[in-house]
Order: structure tokens, then C-alpha cells, then sequence
């Protein structure tokens, strides 16, 4: 995570254990560039891992405390060459200093501790915009690329609890369960936390049923932060966004509400099969086929809609998946029905009349 967030991380207990951590681990967990870690080594001497036979450097949980101190050190203004040759001791005593005397006013807001699994999800809540979404930024403990990664880090590391482990899963499966239960476990998380792109019922019931808070991943960057504050009940540490967002927790996130759509039933369609295939013929006289696209596109939604609407009430069982389905295919109906009024606008295409529209000429429309 960037550095410009300013928060602080506690250092890492020394361990006995052997040498199990990579470069690129290891300044994930120091939240740095590889380049600068090789330059700390090379330059300065500050740390001194051991090398496998593979000829890649190997560092013991000694050098991983020994660097993410140095990291911190560095954040709050201190010349990495004046720190290189001090002994850990002393590193930590320079770093309970800084402890006794955090940054900012009393009464100051608690910054939540968060362990992230999932690149993607790491650099999108580094970007500025979700940045200033938070009037006191979290701690960004640690970020890894799988689940394993952290148990194993965590089990070894044996930091101080974290109030939050994020995990990002484009796709969920029900066997993420154990080693999601392992990292929660390892880093002591109070809380945990799932955004997935994909899953099956089974799977969100499972994690669930864990305790986990399991949210399809919002779009919305205020959503997301008001998600992970969320996480931690009202009064505990944390931070709060600017403006009032709807807490995700608990909801349903396949729900119209969640999704942004109309509760209610689309309108009627504006356009019919014939009119759009009209339409869909005119792209012919144009470069761009994108007139051509976007009518198809309206004639399976339609399609699909019209089917959903008949499953609905010919299956009772499966009555409201299908008025789920049919109501989320006429929002989107809705949406492109517009973009094709915006296509044919573009192109000076004259939008033939269809279920009650009168024909004009799009490129004339205010």
C-alpha cells in the first residue's frame, strides 16, 4: 500500500524459525518496492538474508521484523543509512517511541488493521479516489497474493490481532473454507470478510455459516469502504466515510436494491423484435457496426426477459429466481433500450417507430 496513507504498523516479533520468506514477500509485508529492499541490502547492509541453492534470498521471521522496522522507521523521517547499522534492539526501542507518540490530535480515530488477500482488490483501495473516502485511513498490515500465503505468514509473524481479513475472490469455490478459517486463525482477525466477482449458492452459505461477511464485490468505490467499515460494529475501532453509505452487511447481495436496480417491474418494451431488426440493417450504410450490435444485444435481453417471465409462472418452485431474472433482464432492457437511442443519435441514424414510438430522426433529438 502507498506510503502517503501515514499509518502505522506494529512491528513483528523475532522468531527462531528457519529462513522461509522470498524478496517479494517480504516487501509485501514491509509494504515496499523489491527494488528498494535490494537496495537497503546491497548499499546499506541493513539486512542480511541467507541464500538457497536456487541462488534466491531467504528470509528468516528475524529479517522480516528487522525490515518492516526499518520501513516504519523510515516513514516517520528517520535516514535509512542511520538506522542500517543499529541492532534490532534498538530498532524496536526507536519504534516504541514512536508508538507512545502517534501522530495526530486526541481523540483521533482508531484506523482499522486490515490484512488483504487479492492484489487487485490491494491497488484498487490504494487509489486516491478511495483514499479520501476514509476520514482516517486504515492500517494496511499486510497484502498476499492467496489465502496459504497468509496462514503461513501469520502463523510465523504471530503479529497482534487485526480487526479485518479481506479476501478477494474472483471466483468462489466452497474449498477457499479451511484456509480461510487457517489465516483468520493465524492473524487473529475479529472479523473477515469476503468480496467475490462470482459464486454458487453453496459456497456463500458455507462462508457464511462461518461468520464471514460475504458481499458480491461493489462497484462503487463508497459502497466498498462503507462495506469494510461495517465489518466492525458501531463504536469499535475504525474509521467512518465522509457521507452516509448503505452498509452492505447482512444484505442480499444478488437483491434489486444491492444491484441498483428498480424494485418494481420494467416498463414495456419499447422496441420490438421487428423494429430492432429494422434498425440492426441500417448499420450497413455506416463504419461503425455498433447500431447493429446494440439492437442484437436488445433482442436477447428481450428474449431472455420474455423467458424468465414464462418460467416464472409455469415453475412455482422457481418462481422467484426466474422473477429475479426477469426483472434484472428488463433493467438492463432499459439501459440499452437508451444507449440504442444514444447510438443512433451518434451515427444520424433515424430510429424507426416501434410498440407506440413515433419515428424521428435521432440525430435531431435535444
Amino acid at each position: 500500500m502507498s506510503p502517503r496513507k501515514s499509518t502505522r504498523r506494529a512491528p513483528l516479533p523475532a522468531s527462531p524459525a528457519q529462513p522461509s520468506f522470498r524478496s517479494g514477500a517480504v516487501a509485501r509485508l514491509a509494504d515496499m518496492p523489491v527494488s528498494t529492499l535490494r537496495i537497503w541490502e546491497q548499499r546499506y547492509q541493513a539486512v542480511a538474508p541467507s541464500t538457497a541453492s536456487t541462488g534466491h534470498r531467504q528470509y528468516s521471521a528475524n529479517d522480516v521484523e528487522r525490515v518492516v522496522l526499518l520501513r516504519q522507521l523510515t516513514l516517520h523521517g528517520h535516514a535509512i543509512g542511520s538506522l542500517a547499522g543499529l541492532t534490532i534492539e534498538q530498532l524496536r526501542d526507536l519504534f516504541r517511541t514512536h508508538e507512545m507518540n502517534p501522530p495526530g490530535a486526541p481523540g483521533r480515530d482508531a484506523a482499522l488493521r486490515i490484512v488483504v488477500v487479492g492484489q487487485a482488490m490491494a491497488r484498487r483501495l490504494e487509489r486516491p479516489a478511495v483514499d479520501q473516502l476514509w476520514s482516517t485511513a486504515p492500517e494496511w498490515v499486510a497484502v498476499f497474493d492467496s489465502l496459504a500465503e497468509a496462514a503461513q505468514a501469520g502463523a510465523l509473524l504471530k503479529q497482534q490481532p487485526i480487526d479485518v481479513l479481506l479476501c478477494h475472490a474472483p471466483g468462489l469455490q466452497v474449498d477457499v473454507l479451511p484456509d480461510l478459517k487457517a489465516a483468520q486463525q493465524a492473524w487473529r482477525a475479529r472479523h473477515v470478510g469476503v468480496a467475490y466477482r462470482f459464486a454458487g449458492a453453496a459456497a456463500r452459505d458455507a462462508l457464511v455459516k462461518s461468520g464471514a461477511s460475504v458481499v458480491r464485490e461493489p462497484a462503487d468505490d463508497a459502497a466498498l469502504v462503507a462495506w469494510l467499515r461495517s465489518l466492525v460494529p458501531a463504536g469499535g475501532v475504525g474509521a467512518q466515510v465522509h457521507a452516509p453509505a448503505r452498509s452492505l452487511k447482512g444484505a442480499d447481495p444478488w437483491s434489486l436494491d444491492a444491484l441498483g436496480l428498480p424494485a418494481g417491474p420494467a416498463p414495456a418494451r419499447r422496441f420490438d423484435d421487428a423494429t430492432l431488426t429494422e434498425f440492426a440493417g441500417l448499420s450497413s450504410s455506416v463504419g461503425c457496426e455498433c447500431p447493429s450490435h446494440v439492437a442484437e444485444l436488445l433482442m436477447q435481453i428481450g428474449s431472455f426477459e420474455r423467458y424468465s417471465a414464462s418460467c416464472a409462472s409455469r415453475s412455482p418452485a422457481d418462481a422467484e429466481l426466474h422473477l429475479h431474472l426477469q426483472r434484472v433482464a428488463g433493467a438492463a432492457r432499459m439501459l440499452f433500450e437508451a444507449a440504442l437511442e444514444r447510438v443512433a443519435k451518434a451515427e444520424g441514424l433515424v430510429l424507426p417507430a416501434g410498440n407506440g414510438v413515433p419515428s424521428r430522426a435521432a440525430d435531431t433529438a435535444a
